[in-house]
């Protein structure tokens, strides 16, 4: 029987988790706790009358057209940054980890633009593709593409999802470079031996061996799409044109500090924090099974 380990000091590990606990306990529960409370209440934007009213917000925000459709529009946006950033990330990896000389260079020079801030980055994609000014733009119109983000909703997704994917292409990199080569050479030269092509040596050897890391970094980007982009939004479209790029937390933001509609906006985070929660346990229940831990 193994002996139970005894830590001799009593106060010591309540002291190491303290500052943790103090960071969640400020930055997250009080917080959220606050938005709870907030989104069952009705005031005007200057504090001055204020009227509980349960679940008035949530039955006004879930029957408003507009709500559904930034709910359509994040669906749409995050399913297609997040594999637009893997796939691409992945190609990237396999690529780099083929080069012998100069492995190095190449992949400080593909993690780079995770160091760039989201509204940078947004700012970048919005200056090479504006209608007027964008030198891509010009040639996307030489090639007969009458192309105009300002105007056009589904042009607009497309330039906000490139910019998101860029950014978080490097992120993703990172981890599948670090994922294959954990795998064992031996593996993939004993396939190449029995006759296995490149592309068969990929797909039944080094994906399935990749698949924590996949499951891993399936639910990092899928928070990444529901929250972290909101400063590429705002800086390349503001949400529009005609709604076509508002997502959930970009309307929180509109409604909560643009319009100050501050129950409707409270009864929004408090929704959106309860359908991620609730996508990242159904990622943990059900995908989580087919992950082979080897």
């Amino acid at each position: 029987m193994t002996p139970r380990v005894v830590f001799p000091n009593k106060i010591l590990p309540y002291l190491l988790l303290a500052p943790q606990l103090a960071i969640t306990l400020i930055f997250f529960y009080w917080p959220a706790s606050q938005a709870l409370y907030q989104s069952m209440l009705r005031e005007d934007p200057f504090g001055l009358k204020t009227q509980f009213v349960w679940f008035a917000n949530f039955r006004k925000v879930l029957a408003d057209p507009n709500y559904v459709n930034s709910l359509y529009v994040t669906v749409v946006f995050s399913v297609a940054t997040t594999v637009v950033a893997m796939a691409v990330a992945l190609l990237l990896a396999v690529m780099a980890d083929k080069v012998v000389r100069g492995r190095g260079i190449y992949r400080t020079l593909l993690i780079w633009p995770y160091a760039v801030a989201p509204a940078i980055a947004g700012m970048l994609w919005l200056f090479l593709f504006n209608p007027s000014i964008g030198s891509l733009s010009y040639a996307l119109r030489a090639m007969g593409i009458a192309w105009d983000p300002l105007l056009n909703g589904n042009q607009a997704m497309v330039l906000v999802v490139a910019a998101a994917a860029w950014k978080q292409i490097s992120y993703n990199f990172l981890f599948f470079v670090a994922g294959l080569q954990a795998i064992p050479r031996t593996l993939i030269e004993a396939a190449a031996i029995d006759g296995a092509g490149e592309t068969k040596r990929f797909w039944t050897i080094v994906f399935p061996l990749l698949a924590p890391t996949t499951f891993f970094l399936l639910v990092i980007n899928t928070t990444y799409a529901f929250f972290d982009t909101f400063g590429i939004i705002h800086a390349v479209t503001g949400g529009g044109p005609g709604k076509a790029t508002e997502t959930l937390v970009y309307k929180v933001y509109n409604d909560g500090f643009v319009n100050l509609i501050l129950g409707d906006s409270a009864a929004q985070s408090v929704i959106l924090m309860a359908i991620v929660i609730a996508l990242t346990a159904v990622q943990f229940r059900y995908v989580e099974k087919k992950v082979h831990y080897g």
